[in-house]
């Protein structure tokens, strides 16, 4: 199987994470994980800005140039986006309408969006902790009510996979010590 240097760790799949109590029994549960070089606290504002309508889903440079320039995710940090808070509600590529509300902001740890989209009902979080040097990403995506389930899994995984692997090289562009401007 690819992984595109995503992959989770044995120990991140199998243990519980926050928000999990948010979708108690889902279909498909998809965890990423992947290293940055930088500590978390470094880490962390790229991920609170993270999003539609602001700084943008972070790609590598080569892959944005296909992109238009106002299609592009910001490579540095926006001071006015650094201010989530629970209750907040974010624009999300679902769909025109889609969004996320903000149920955990614990910087520089932990960040959980929530959204019902009809009858399915996801929760996304990003966990970061301390790795060595630098910080282990662990993204989890649990979605209940999912009509078609094989889908889900093989057609949403392999895009959750895509756009995770994307992200990652992007922000190991933007993190440490030749991004942290």
């Amino acid at each position: 199987m690819f992984t595109f240097g995503v992959a989770p760790r044995p120990g991140e799949v199998t243990a519980a994470a926050p928000g999990d109590d948010l979708v108690p029994h889902p279909d498909v549960v998809m965890d990423r994980g992947f290293t940055l070089a930088a500590p978390p606290d470094q880490v962390w504002p790229w991920f609170a800005q993270l999003g539609k309508n602001r700084a943008g889903w972070y790609l590598p440079t080569w892959l944005e140039a296909l992109l238009p320039r106002r299609r592009r995710a910001l490579r540095r940090i926006d001071p006015a986006l650094q201010h989530l808070r629970p209750g907040d509600v974010i624009d999300d590529w679902g769909g025109r309408d889609a969004t996320f509300e903000i149920v955990t902001h614990d910087p520089p740890h932990t960040l959980v969006h929530r959204s019902t989209r009809g009858r399915l009902e996801l929760s996304w979080t990003i966990h970061l902790t301390p790795d060595g040097d630098g910080t282990r990403v662990h993204l989890r995506l649990r979605l209940a009510g999912v009509h078609r389930r094989r889908l889900a899994e093989y057609g949403g995984g392999l895009l959750d996979l895509l756009t995770v692997a994307g992200l990652a090289a992007g922000l190991r562009e933007r993190v440490g010590p030749a991004g942290s401007d």
